[in-house]
């Protein structure tokens, strides 16, 4: 407790409260060694106006994407202007991906940050622009159990090696990542082993609340009171609830990989809670939902040997 009253979090080795692995540009920093597995990462890269920053990609592939303003990504020879964001909680964002063994370089303008979600792979994808308008915007639950999910590196939505990431969205007073649930056995068709981190940001000055409970004797064991910043890493466990406090909409970043040979993401609902799902199809989407939705794609004005009916 500080003099003032207020609560100074601790971290722990699994809970990182926000500024406890900051060094350098990088606000956050949790590398697979940090977090001592073997290939989920997370960096929050801070630039002030007309910074830039280089990096070399080494054995992981990266998306950049940015948590509010917009930069430029130089890569492999190609340059993507990435529009970016007033906030997380303002609208989808464009992203772009870095291939392994590459030098990159993020240089904004206006200044933001920005985050680099990672993992160490095997194959070398080519570099891409990610569009905010072919990012899938999806409702799941319904009731207290809305929340809204932007897809932008699922499984099935944009290619990489093992890199999966997603962003969470939880209205004020609702509950997500709920029936709590896990992904830490390999269960070929049930359960993909997935490392993940969750790097969470607050709407306003509040806080949210996240479980995770252990799956086996020993494994992971956290309850904390998260704020802008704040970051859990969760290699075992049921993971859920992520409870967003009346009024204060709740974000979450995702960030999963894994050894399985496949990029999939399977789960196992805890027996004890599972059966809320069978609830859902009676109950309506909470109506502050979508937050937001993709923006729409730039109309094409046709060229003038176009409306010709040329080829």
């Amino acid at each position: 407790m500080n003099a003032d009253g207020t609560h100074q979090p601790v971290a722990t080795d699994r809970y990182l409260p926000a500024g406890s692995t900051a060094g350098g540009p990088y606000a956050l920093r949790v590398d697979p060694e940090r977090a001592g597995w073997g290939h989920s990462g997370l960096r929050v890269l801070e630039l002030g106006p007309g910074a830039s920053h280089s990096l070399t990609t080494e054995d992981s592939e990266w998306i950049v994407l940015p948590l509010n303003g917009g930069c430029t990504v130089r890569t492999d020879g190609q340059l993507f202007e990435l529009r970016g964001r007033e906030s997380v909680f303002g609208g989808v964002t464009d992203f772009a991906y870095l291939p392994r063994d590459a030098h990159a370089q993020i240089t904004s303008g206006a200044g933001g940050r920005f985050a680099l979600a990672g993992a160490k792979c095997e194959r070398r994808l080519p570099a891409r622009y990610g569009p905010a308008p072919e990012v899938p915007v999806e409702l799941r639950g319904s009731g207290v159990c809305s929340r809204q999910v932007n897809n932008f590196a699922a499984a099935d939505t944009f290619d990489c090696d093992r890199l999966i990431a997603v962003e969470v969205l939880t209205p004020g007073g609702n509950w997500s990542s709920y029936p709590p649930h896990k992904h830490d056995e390999h269960r070929p068709g049930v359960e993909s082993e997935l490392e993940e981190i969750y790097y969470f940001e607050v709407d306003g000055d509040g806080v949210g609340y996240h479980r995770v409970s252990p799956s086996r004797p020993g494994g992971t064991d956290v309850l904390a009171e998260v704020r802008t910043g704040d970051t859990i890493l969760i290699p075992d466990g049921w993971h859920g609830p992520s409870i967003a406090a009346p009024g204060r909409d709740l974000y979450y970043l995702n960030v999963m990989a894994g050894p399985g040979a496949a990029r999939e993401w399977l789960i196992s609902d805890h027996p004890d809670h599972g059966w809320i799902r069978d609830t859902w199809p009676a109950q309506p989407v909470d109506p502050r939902l979508p937050l937001y939705e993709a923006p729409p794609a730039p109309a094409v004005t046709p060229s003038p040997d176009a409306e010709e009916g040329h080829p």
